[in-house]
């Protein structure tokens, strides 16, 4: 169970959906929404309602230089979007 949890995803978008009691989080590719739900329970000490994943994927880069041409790709990553139950709220400065 340790592990699944890398990051707390804090971007306008996710900010505005926390009034409706979802947060955003990156998660290990090989998480399942049920390892999600109880890690974010252990870890924050809340009850969640519900866990979306998305797996975004990687975008291809390129950099023109002295040099010549440089090609690459970006990480692919895997993103939850938990619901929690009526009351319960997390404040990811307070649990570091």
């Amino acid at each position: 169970m340790t592990g699944i949890l890398k990051r707390p995803i804090v971007t306008e978008k996710i900010t505005a959906l926390q009034d409706k009691r979802q947060y955003a989080f990156e998660v290990t590719d090989s998480a399942n929404k049920i390892e999600i739900a109880k890690a974010i329970e252990k870890k924050f000490k809340v009850t969640v309602a519900g866990v979306r994943t998305i797996l975004v994927k990687g975008k291809r880069k390129s950099q023109m230089t002295r040099r010549g041409r440089f090609e690459g790709r970006t990480a692919t990553w895997k993103k939850a979007i938990v619901t929690l139950k009526e009351g319960d709220k997390i404040d990811y400065f307070e649990n570091v």
